[in-house]
């Protein structure tokens, strides 16, 4: 019986000594430059040209970063790679970058990319258009059930650098790109309903509009009703 208390205890103490699986990168934690903001600290490379610094916070179970910044305006992404907590990158003045950070480490496949943050890069100009809408439902290719009045309700987020934020055009069809006007919600709504039919695919975008009249675009959305 000895032998046999010896044994299992030797299994057990051999299975609880095994190497537990990597664990994946987590994502990285954003500071700088701020969500929807203009940044205005960057250093003069030349008329067209500054030097923007880019931070995050430290993920866990991470070996590099690689920091991805794209301009919305021409649609290029400058990247990098670093293990350090921040990079350097020159920006066209004046114009929209989207960033983000995805990490990795070497033991796992895994790459986890944090939030995307959008921020205007100081120029010489003295109005800017409002960021583009935040979609927040549905989601796009989102699948939906309309309540007993065949009715969804289609919600966002809006911001603008300016404070001058004026309203909302929400574009609504079943066929791609949408142009039939659904609703024109003042600043203060981040929320529509509509009427939709069953098992209908939707398309759907939002111009948001200041009082400038510069305007943005979310890009085309869809969801399916059930």
């Amino acid at each position: 019986m000895r032998s046999v208390i010896l044994l299992v205890t030797g299994i057990l103490f051999l299975s609880c000594g095994k190497d537990s699986p990597p664990k994946p990168p987590e994502a990285a934690l954003l500071v700088f430059p701020e969500r929807n903001s203009e940044c205005t600290t960057g250093i003069d490379l030349n008329d067209v040209t500054s030097q923007v610094e880019f931070r995050w916070q430290e993920a866990r179970f991470t070996d590099t970063y690689e920091l991805r910044v794209t301009n919305l305006n021409t649609g290029s992404t400058q990247t990098i790679t670093t293990t350090a907590l921040s990079a350097v990158r020159p920006l066209e003045k004046g114009a929209l970058f989207r960033w983000e950070i995805r990490t990795r480490n070497e033991q796992t496949e895994d790459i986890v990319s944090s939030e995307s943050w959008l921020f205007y890069n100081a120029g010489s100009q003295d109005s800017y258009a409002p960021f583009p809408a935040e979609i927040i439902f549905p989601v796009s290719g989102a699948s939906v059930v309309p309540d007993i009045n065949n009715e969804i309700t289609l919600q966002w987020s809006g911001s603008d650098v300016d404070n001058d934020l004026a309203g909302y055009e929400i574009y609504l069809d079943t066929s791609n790109p949408p142009t039939t006007l659904a609703a024109s919600p003042s600043v203060s709504l981040n929320s529509t309903r509509i009427v939709v039919q069953r098992n209908t695919v939707y398309y759907w975008k939002i111009i948001s509009r200041d009082r400038e009249n510069n305007t943005s675009d979310t890009g085309v959305y869809s969801f399916r009703v059930l």
